[in-house]
């Protein structure tokens, strides 16, 4: 950041008075400019036993499939999120929206949202940010394929429950994990 978004003039990294940690703030009008995670909301829409994947049009992880989420907007809340995102990408309604998968990912400074929910009249179609989009049973999803490591862990214990017919809330970080250079 190089400019206050109040006044226009320039901002320094410093720590602020009262607080811990260095914050923009205004060279003029001392306004700070807190810089906060960003809201990843989705759902994991179910049909006859079977989960909605969406295979990634856009970066990142182009071509690898996914759970329809993307960043939260202002002025929703985070079940309303998570259904316009499965609209926007997938075409598709959902219902029976239920809190299940909650992940802090503070290396890359995001929290995911994933919601179980019906798929309604098990309909679905593809948008802009889709390539295709299809229904899952366990043994038919693309493993090897997967976009991100919260949507294999959400899918992995999703399918477990499901076998169990308890869906519990899970609140877990996914850690930065050094990746050996080849």
């Amino acid at each position: 950041m190089k400019f206050c978004t109040g006044c226009g003039n320039t901002v320094a990294l410093k720590v602020p008075e009262g607080d811990d940690r260095e914050r923009f703030v205004c060279t003029s009008c001392e306004f700070i400019h807190y810089v906060n995670p960003r809201v990843i909301v989705g759902c994991l829409p179910v049909h006859e036993g079977k989960v909605l994947l969406c295979k990634r049009a856009i970066e990142p992880r182009l071509g690898y499939w996914t759970l329809p989420a993307g960043f939260m907007e202002n002025g929703e809340t985070t079940p309303q999120g998570a259904a316009r995102e499965t609209w926007e990408e997938a075409k598709a309604k959902v219902s029976k929206l239920e809190l299940y998968r909650i992940f802090d990912v503070p290396y890359i400074s995001q929290v995911y949202m994933f919601y179980r929910c019906d798929l309604d009249n098990g309909e679905y179609g593809v948008g802009p940010e889709s390539l295709e989009s299809a229904l899952y049973a366990e043994d038919e999803v693309p493993w090897d394929e997967i976009a991100f490591p919260v949507v294999k862990e959400a899918l992995k214990e999703y399918f477990e429950d499901a076998r169990q017919g308890h869906y519990p809330v899970r609140v877990s970080a996914i850690e930065y994990r050094n990746r050996a250079k080849n």
